[in-house]
């Protein structure tokens, strides 16, 4: 089976599993493993930042830095095409008392300043409003077709959320796939956020794991919001080691990004295959099918050996990764014309 329903269905790699089986291991929860150590540190310098956080998952990072950015009964600005706002349950407001507030996204990832604007009450401190807490964006974003955020629109929203005393939070759990395509640093794609998050079992390839980063005191209010959301791992340093391998090879992800570009214009070949090439900037393709029903194709792909998936709006997403050569996009696009050509 080619699998390309996400990026999260990596295996780690043989240097992974050598660097899990040997490393060196402490108590996280007391601050005493090395390598989770060594970890943090090295995510803090590559992102800019004073301090990191190792955690469980995206979702729990994602949550943590919420909750510790904001008040209960305050909001949180997102994008309505978001991971956040989609795809983590709606934590904040379960546990932390936040609500959400969705605003459009457009089709390169961003929320307008207007839109931003609009959602803060038109006089400060009335007290009929909820306060906002928070404004989060998405980098690369995921369901707008893994697309980077225009340069300088970072600092835009830094600008406009200084001047209301709000603090931005990056859900970048591709965020090594836009300093890939933008063609520069991790720290330079963070250093519009107060906090930032980054999932090492993406596109990075790790089996486990996702990293906040932002200011010592932030970071230390993660790490207590982490302990009481479970999070707290014991000899993490078996995580944490394969997470610093995925650190030494994320220069590999200009292949994923090939891939997918390859995987984008032989679709355009394909007839009955709706999709726009030039709007594919890293390692997620999203397309559409003329005749099956997106349920249908996903299920005549898989019965010919291609895993990919369902992505809303009528969409179809198959995702590039270390997993993915480029022999598997050929054969992958001879399964798609198989599957469409049933129809024809």
């Amino acid at each position: 089976m080619i699998e390309m329903r996400s990026d999260t269905f990596t295996q780690p790699t043989p240097a992974m599993r050598r660097a899990m089986a040997d490393a060196e291991v402490g108590d996280d929860v007391y601050g005493e493993d090395p390598t989770v150590n060594a970890l943090e540190e090295r995510t803090a310098a590559l992102l800019g930042k004073q301090r990191a956080c190792l955690m469980p998952s995206g979702t729990m990072a994602n949550l943590a830095c919420i909750l510790a950015h904001c008040p209960r009964g305050t909001k949180v600005l997102v994008g309505a095409e978001t991971d956040i706002y989609l795809y983590e349950a709606h934590g904040a407001a379960v546990v932390g008392g936040v609500s959400y507030e969705p605003l459009p996204n457009g089709p390169d990832g961003r929320i307008a300043l207007g839109a931003l604007a609009a959602a803060f009450p038109e006089e400060e401190g009335d007290p009929q409003f909820a306060e906002v807490g928070l404004i989060c964006l998405e980098n690369t974003h995921n369901r707008c077709g893994g697309v980077v955020l225009p340069p300088g629109y970072a600092r835009e929203v830094r600008a406009f959320a200084d001047e209301r005393g709000v603090p931005v939070h990056l859900d970048g759990a591709r965020l090594f796939n836009a300093a890939t395509a933008m063609g520069v640093s991790p720290a330079a794609v963070a250093e519009h956020a107060d906090s930032v998050q980054f999932c090492l079992s993406k596109g990075l390839g790790a089996p486990i794991g996702s990293m906040v980063a932002g200011d010592e005191a932030f970071v230390g209010r993660v790490r207590r919001l982490r302990k009481m959301l479970g999070g707290g791992m014991r000899q993490a340093g078996i995580v944490a080691a394969a997470g610093l391998v995925a650190l030494d090879t994320a220069g590999r992800l200009a292949e994923d990004h090939e891939h997918a570009r390859l995987l984008a214009k032989g679709l355009a070949d394909v007839p009955g295959v709706e999709i726009d090439p030039s709007g594919v900037q890293t390692n997620i393709v999203l397309f559409r099918v003329a005749g099956p029903a997106p349920p249908e194709f996903v299920r005549r792909c898989r019965d010919g050996g291609l895993a990919i998936g369902e992505f809303g709006h009528g969409r179809l997403r198959a995702v590039t990764h270390l997993g993915v050569t480029r022999p598997d996009v050929d054969t992958a696009l001879d399964i798609i014309r198989t599957a469409i050509g049933r129809d024809r």
